[in-house]
């Protein structure tokens, strides 16, 4: 996918919003996951503003393309991407996690539909997506299916058994995206439950692998529209990520996995951001 660089800056700046809006959203909540959240900003910003065939006027549009979010605790950035695209007002980010909010802490699929799916026990998005992917298949249907999961819930034995069926059905109709940022709530992967050789482990579930810059807006449409062309398997791509990524103080500490910053941190954040944002334009 070739892209200009003036709409490659476009999604890089759209980025920098669903940055902030998570930020906003989550200091008025006062509670939620900030690490995560942050650094699939650009993966997220690259899917609804590039990648997905959808349209927010038409939720329900059958020949839509499905996009799961099977480690929900993030669902601040997908609800910021969603905001930011057109989906509902970016004022209702702040109504995140507040009791008849649609914008639970885990994404809920009666209250905001264009979700896809309900989701809060890790490990369950990406057998959700082999089976929409399977019935597009056995549909003759064209759509594809985009399952973001985290590395962390690959401890999950759910996500192996997904691993092998899609690739036994050869759903080439199916992309998992992995936030690979090597951090979980105790501390780093590789001390918990080791996953390296990761992408070893899907090459021999018959799945083709990638791995990308998780901040690199260009590399990520190129690889994504990669993946798209392989033809008999599932695809992966391990998206590198930085746990925080846009706030200095964040960038890279476990810690801030499930929490929120406080109003002090969160103008702090804002103002970084805001900075980033304005760097951007600058380059243009």
């Amino acid at each position: 996918m070739s892209l200009s660089q003036d709409a490659l800056t476009q999604l890089r700046v759209k980025a920098n919003d669903v940055r902030q809006g998570i930020i906003r959203a989550l200091e008025a909540a006062g509670s939620g996951h900030s690490a995560g959240s942050l650094d699939m900003a650009d993966i997220f910003t690259a899917l609804y503003g590039s990648v997905l065939r959808h349209d927010p006027n038409n939720i329900e549009w059958a020949d839509r393309d499905r996009l799961l979010l099977s480690c929900g605790h993030i669902a601040p950035v997908r609800y910021s991407a969603m905001a930011n695209f057109g989906y509902f007002p970016v004022e209702e980010l702040l109504t995140l996690r507040k009791f008849g909010s649609r914008l639970q802490g885990h994404p809920e699929r009666v209250t905001l539909p264009a979700v896809e799916t309900t989701s809060g026990p890790l490990g369950e998005g990406l057998a959700q997506g082999v089976g929409m992917a399977l019935a597009a298949k056995l549909d003759k249907k064209d759509w594809r299916v985009y399952v973001v999961t985290s590395d962390a819930e690959h401890q999950c034995g759910l996500h192996w058994e997904a691993m092998m069926t899609a690739g036994k059905f050869k759903l080439d109709n199916l992309m998992c995206i992995i936030d690979r940022n090597f951090i979980q709530i105790d501390g780093s992967t590789e001390d918990i439950m080791p996953l390296e050789p990761l992408g070893d482990k899907y090459r021999s579930f018959n799945w083709e692998v990638f791995e990308v810059d998780g901040h690199d807006m260009g590399a990520i449409l190129e690889t994504i529209e990669k993946a798209k062309q392989v033809k008999g398997k599932p695809t992966v791509i391990v998206a590198n990520t930085i746990p925080g990524k846009g706030v200095s103080y964040m960038e890279g500490d476990y810690t801030w996995h499930g929490k929120p910053p406080n109003k002090e941190q969160a103008e702090t954040a804002l103002r970084e951001l805001q900075a980033d944002r304005e760097r951007i334009l600058a380059n243009v």
